[in-house]
């Protein structure tokens, strides 16, 4: 099963792209080394206060899937510079 998550978040206290990027570095690099997701920026990259993540898991379960997806937006929650406002699931 492969599920796929689009998730849009705001970075608040981001004045500059430098800002931005050692934030996302820092949650990305956290997500691929705690989670078996793959993840990168789709969109929004010149924006300072503004960003979209491709989320991908693959698992041989539906249910690992689910769960394995709702634990990193879960952690992606916990970071207080982002607030996640929109989330798109797709399974493919």
């Amino acid at each position: 099963m492969i599920l796929s998550a689009e998730v849009e978040c705001i970075i608040y206290d981001a004045q500059s792209l430098k800002e931005k990027r050692s934030v996302l570095k820092r949650v990305i690099t956290r997500i691929q080394n705690d989670f078996n997701v793959s993840i990168c920026e789709l969109d929004y990259q010149n924006l300072w206060q503004r960003t979209c993540f491709g989320l991908v898991v693959v698992a041989s379960d539906k249910v690992i899937a689910e769960q394995t997806i709702q634990r990193t937006l879960a952690f992606i929650d916990s970071f207080p510079e982002l607030e996640r406002t929109d989330t798109v699931l797709e399974w493919l």
